[in-house]
């Protein structure tokens, strides 16, 4: 089936300042992702990328893709020019074409596309960074809401959602669900550790807006930094999420993949944040397992006093040694991770 609208590929040399470069990939749609256990969706995923725009140092994507044989054909092009991965935009080459063919004479045999489910945008890089991408992202949308019978979960760290909001027909509204993620409500700290995304105020301002106008939404607090208040931190957290206008409401410390730890130390100290910077590495130092922990329990226990526990997914990879505890308090919210959590 081919949509009314026209197809929008990503053309330009460089986007937020970095180099653009096109790779040619078999799949849009992984339909049996691990997103299904952190309750993101029932399976399936779509990245129309593998790089992003934005310069996250939390960021675990290379983690991720750096196997895929075209990232490591690129990967000898960029050592020649001294680029790194998260110097560099990667968009897929004609993805909506491939999306089609996924959902059509590509399909598995074990997915049905008229049984009601979600699937969620994006694993990898942001689905509306700028504004051609955002319309790229709707496109996509409606080619699987025109395909299945799915439900779309967006999640991203712009103001450009409301863009694809309204480049989705009025019959398909109820079918999208956005969000917008931050781990705090400071413009300036924000920036020091997630450079060239949309401040935070205009993320949140994005979100309102979806709200306002009748739009479903949810919200993801994450990743959020150790803290001198936690509660007083979820109480001004939830407040400005609006969580009685969320649908659900996603919570995580600072992912541990790849360099993400070290990386974002190293940002914060030099966007002027020291303190911030010393209170993460003191819970992550080695053989600081108890305060990493810690610092995990007191974040979420914070979240179960302001967010009601049918709205809560808390997001916690799990040890052998402390599965037990997190186990205790599923009813309250907490979603278990990893191989301890029998993944």
């Amino acid at each position: 089936m081919k949509s009314e609208c026209p197809d929008i590929a990503i053309q330009q040399t460089t986007l937020g300042g970095k180099p653009v470069y096109t790779i040619t990939v078999n799949e849009i749609i992984n339909f049996k992702s691990a997103f299904g256990h952190k309750c993101l969706c029932t399976g399936p995923t779509f990245s129309l990328g593998s790089a992003c725009q934005y310069s996250c140092a939390f960021c675990y994507v290379e983690s991720v893709v750096q196997k895929h044989p075209e990232v490591q054909k690129l990967r000898a092009e960029l050592d020649s020019k001294k680029l790194k991965f998260e110097d560099v935009v990667i968009v897929r080459n004609a993805p909506l074409d491939i999306m089609r063919e996924q959902l059509t004479i590509g399909k598995p045999r074990y997915v049905d596309l008229q049984t009601p489910g979600v699937i969620f945008s994006s694993p990898l890089v942001d689905p509306s960074p700028n504004l051609q991408m955002a319309l790229q992202t709707a496109q996509a949308c409606r080619i699987i809401l025109e395909m299945t019978n799915w439900d779309i979960r967006l999640l991203s760290k712009s103001n450009l959602l409301p863009e694809v909001a309204r480049n989705i027909p009025e019959q398909f509204k109820h079918r999208l669900i956005y969000g917008v993620s931050t781990g705090t409500l400071d413009n300036q700290l924000a920036r020091a550790f997630e450079q060239g995304t949309a401040l935070v105020s205009k993320r949140l301002e994005s979100l309102h807006w979806l709200q306002d106008n009748g739009h479903r939404t949810y919200g993801m607090i994450c990743p959020s930094l150790p803290q001198d208040d936690y509660d007083q931190f979820t109480s001004d957290m939830t407040a400005a999420i609006r969580v009685d206008r969320c649908e659900h409401v996603w919570g995580e410390v600072i992912n541990l993949r790849g360099r993400a730890i070290p990386r974002t130390c190293e940002a914060l100290r030099k966007g002027g944040y020291q303190k911030e910077a010393d209170s993460l590495l003191s819970v992550c130092d080695t053989g600081k397992k108890k305060a990493w922990e810690q610092y995990a329990r007191d974040t979420f226990l914070a979240q179960t006093r302001h967010i009601p526990p049918e709205k809560l997914r808390f997001l916690q990879y799990v040890k052998p040694n402390t599965v037990g505890w997190w186990n205790q308090h599923r009813a309250q919210g907490a979603v278990l991770l990893g191989t301890a959590a029998g993944e």
